[in-house]
């Protein structure tokens, strides 16, 4: 038998130092998590009421999106305030009692820092507006002279429209133009600026003297733009994001490196195991790698495999190049399937027509899936990846199961990508809507008053997690056994050693105390005569017969 051996790290050894190389970090998305004070809206004392069953899950660490003062034009990736939590979610205090919480509970806290742009509402760019062209102030930012006509550069905006706002002079008269990347709400700042990296200096440490534990990126990849800032063009089929094998004069600049190392050099001053994670949007694989050197981030989203189809030959490519690239710098491989920003995989690992990342689907998108499908390929594609060894990471409600909402009224939809591209796109509001925690509760236990800031769909409440608690064969029952059988067998600080197959459709192989064989086809498949009656877990109901895989399921068998 055919065997290759993949290390995630090079030395073989994992301490509580580095207990980032083989978490299970799970995605908060605090304004649809819990909403404790009735207003519809999902707050921080909702999530500290709520770590018990994070705990409970086997998770190791939480993510919190961003929770900081915003005028919420872009759901607070907009910040005016990094150093201060909006009243939407609460106060200071607030945070810190949840940090006291999750600690006491063994998870860690991450929060989301959001580096490449500001609110047009932050002190520093209201300043810049009512300073004249060339003073420091404007230098924080991308300001350019307007052209006679059209704009700076041909550069489109990841939301839709042109990347260049024009501002107004203090006479009417029109004024220079700003750069912008998403909304025109969120100026990107001049990282070439020695006032705006001083600055997010003392924000990391601001949050990490309050004990948080780390810091997950926005747009990691950003930050530092071409010198001259060319025109561009990119491919009309790519992500929005980035990803593709041409980069884009705005994204993953070799000069981003030198400033994550020094955020690397300011983490390292403190005790404990402070973590960052970079979401960079670049390809190949290689590229991404470059994130999380020895001297720079500590872990990086695998969006190439986030990217995969169902698809067994697609799968395991992403899987030999991502143990290959991490492992040539040391790190290790961060799995990851859905987020806020993706159709949730649940629903996207059904699609039949090709979906950008950021486009989101919704009641004219063409094909929609059969959910039953979808949940099938989701579970089967989750108890893959979690006995991969390395890093991953859940997103809130996929261990429910929960599909992308698609039948959002038109009215209700806040995502900016609707409004800048007129409704071409539906953008990212559907993996976003509020979680169901109980089914006969107000707005399925989100919000004590049942108010949701965006609706939830009727059936929201069958896949409520008080229902799921009690049922051995539901979601959140499969992921609560994957994770404790994860940590029990120290999977993620194993090696894979892949096993030969004689269907393509067919992926087997060991890991730790663990072997897993995954069936990607539309029929049952014959098991490996080794393996019949050694089931352990399964993504799916077991077959009358020992001796075959469900179709469409993957099964742990432990050694």
């Amino acid at each position: 038998m055919t065997q290759m051996r993949l290390l995630t790290d090079p030395t073989g050894s994992h301490t509580e130092k580095e207990w980032w190389r083989t978490s299970v970090i799970y995605q908060i998305y605090p304004r649809s998590f819990a909403d404790a004070d009735g207003d519809g809206m999902g707050d921080l004392p909702g999530i500290t009421q709520r770590l018990d069953s994070l705990a409970a899950l086997g998770v190791d660490a939480i993510w919190l999106s961003p929770f900081f003062a915003s005028p919420q034009k872009d759901a607070g990736y907009d910040v005016s305030n990094y150093c201060d939590v909006d009243p939407l979610f609460g106060t200071l205090k607030d945070y810190d009692r949840l940090v006291v919480r999750a600690h006491d509970l063994g998870l860690r806290v991450i929060v989301d820092l959001v580096p490449n742009h500001c609110s047009d509402q932050h002190p520093w760019f209201q300043q810049a507006l009512a300073a004249a062209p060339g003073s420091p102030e404007r230098d924080r930012f991308i300001f350019r002279d307007a052209p006679e006509s059209g704009y700076p550069n041909n550069w489109e905006s990841v939301f839709g429209g042109p990347m260049w706002t024009q501002t107004t002079n203090p006479d009417g008269t029109p004024g220079q133009m700003y750069l912008h990347i998403f909304d025109s709400s969120q100026p990107d700042f001049n990282w070439n600026n020695r006032e705006v990296r001083n600055m997010f200096r003392d924000v990391l440490r601001f949050w990490l003297d309050r004990g948080t534990d780390g810091f997950r990126v926005d747009v990691a990849h950003g930050l530092i733009k071409a010198e001259g800032l060319p025109d561009f063009t990119p491919d009309p089929t790519a992500a929005s994001m980035g990803g593709t094998e041409e980069l884009a004069p705005w994204w993953g600049q070799d000069g981003v490196h030198e400033i994550y190392r020094d955020w690397r050099t300011v983490l390292d001053e403190y005790d404990g195991a402070r973590v960052l994670c970079a979401e960079a949007w670049v390809n190949p694989l290689s590229l991404m790698a470059q994130w999380v050197r020895s001297d720079e981030m500590h872990q990086a989203f695998n969006f190439p495999y986030l990217s995969c189809g169902f698809d067994a030959t697609q799968i395991r490519s992403t899987i030999d190049a991502s143990l290959h690239e991490f492992g040539a710098v040391g790190a290790p491989s961060t799995w990851v399937l859905s987020n806020h920003d993706v159709v949730r995989h649940a629903t996207r690992l059904a699609l039949t027509e090709d979906n950008p990342q950021g486009e989101g689907i919704g009641p004219n998108t063409p094909n929609l899936p059969d959910p039953a499908v979808g949940l099938r390929r989701a579970r089967a594609a989750t108890t893959l990846m979690l006995a991969l060894p390395g890093g991953a990471y859940i997103y809130q409600g996929e261990e429910l199961g929960l599909p992308e909402v698609a039948e959002l009224p038109d009215d209700s939809r806040q995502d900016p990508t609707w409004f800048r591209t007129q409704g071409e796109r539906y953008g990212r509001d559907g993996c976003r809507v509020p979680i169901p925690w109980k089914a006969d509760a107000p707005a399925a236990g989100f919000s004590p008053a049942g108010r949701s800031w965006l609706p939830q769909p009727e059936y929201w409440a069958s896949f409520a997690r008080d229902l799921q608690a009690k049922d051995d064969a539901s979601t959140l029952s499969l992921y609560t056994r994957l994770l404790h059988l994860r940590r029990s067998h120290q999977l993620g600080a194993g090696s894979l050693v892949w096993q030969d197959s004689s269907d393509e459709q067919v992926l087997i192989f060991s890991n730790s105390s663990v072997t897993v064989v995954a069936n990607f086809a539309e029929a049952p498949r014959e098991l490996p005569q080794q393996l019949q009656h050694r089931t352990q877990l399964a993504s799916s109901a077991l077959q009358d017969s020992t001796a075959t895989i469900a179709a469409e399921s993957t099964i742990w068998f432990a050694h």
